[in-house]
């Protein structure tokens, strides 16, 4: 019995010293390294850069929100008739929101900036609210929104600014107050010295309700670039493209004042106070989008 005993023994000796050189061979083998695919790398938009760029008469805010960094420079201005053309500011949030949802429309080449609200203390006359607002904020007193075209001196600010200025001007069958002097409002100053800064490569003045795509002009004309963008903007979004505003004489307005200085801009009219066109203004923007990215290339 005594050499079957010792058999066994020395056959659990073996597994035992086999299983431990296999443990041992393990341990210090290398270790073999798994690959891991490295993430694809997201193209870097720019997220919108709020800035203040000035103050109205009462002291409120006038904003501007850029997006991107191109050389490309293009600048949107809602509501410098205020409260009277709501729609416009409206329309230029509603604009922003697009951009902050779809960065990819902006080309690397390009740079956006938008100024909602030119003439806030009128915006605030109508909604009651700083900065964004809703429809149904709007008041529907009449005399409230067409008092609510000016600024709080009562000064139409389309008409302040430095081309063929006058100190009255008109507005429909109106005379209307141009202020004391050529840029004597704190909000045309304020657009002034933001372009002059800047110098952007064109501009799109949103207004209503006249439904039209109007250009701008001044002592030396239209400039071509003008024409070219007007019929962009217009085509797109199916609005009248119009040369020039001859349903009464008009002085001192933004667009006419950058022509003098020989940057291109126009002005779009929505077709009613009451709406801000979305679709036809997406399409109108979008096609300038594409003009100045073919232009530039």
């Amino acid at each position: 019995m005594q050499p079957n005993y010792t058999k066994r023994i020395v056959a659990v000796v073996i597994v035992v010293a086999v299983v431990i050189g296999i443990g041992i061979f393990v341990s210090l083998r290398p270790a073999t390294t798994v690959p891991v695919a490295s993430p694809t790398p997201v193209a870097q938009v720019p997220a919108e850069v709020h800035s203040v760029i000035g103050q109205s008469v009462k002291g409120r805010n006038i904003d501007a929100y850029t997006y991107g960094n191109g050389p490309t420079h293009l600048l949107f201005v809602g509501g410098i008739h205020g409260g009277y053309e709501w729609n416009s500011v409206l329309l230029a949030y509603t604009f922003m929101d697009y951009l902050d949802a779809n960065p990819a429309t902006i080309a690397s080449n390009m740079t956006i900036t938008v100024v909602p609200s030119a003439n806030p203390d009128a915006v605030f006359a109508v909604t009651g609210k700083e900065g964004r607002f809703t429809k149904a904020d709007v008041s529907t007193d009449t005399k409230v929104l067409e008092a609510a075209r000016f600024n709080a001196d009562k000064v139409d600010l389309n008409r302040n600014f430095d081309c063929k200025w006058q100190p009255k001007s008109t507005w429909q069958s109106k005379t209307v107050s141009a202020g004391k002097k050529v840029f004597s409002e704190p909000e045309a100053q304020v657009i002034r010295d933001y372009v002059e800064s800047f110098q952007p490569s064109a501009a799109v003045f949103w207004h209503s309700q006249s439904n039209a795509v109007y250009a701008s002009q001044c002592l030396k004309g239209i400039l071509p670039d003008t024409l070219e963008i007007m019929n962009a903007y217009a085509g797109a979004s199916k609005y009248p493209a119009v040369k020039v505003f001859d349903a009464y004489t008009t002085t001192g307005a933004a667009d006419d004042w950058m022509a003098s200085m020989n940057m291109p801009a126009i002005t779009v009219e929505l077709s009613t106070h009451n709406d801000i066109e979305w679709d036809r203004n997406l399409a109108g923007v979008k096609a300038l989008l594409e003009y100045f990215s073919r232009s530039t290339n």
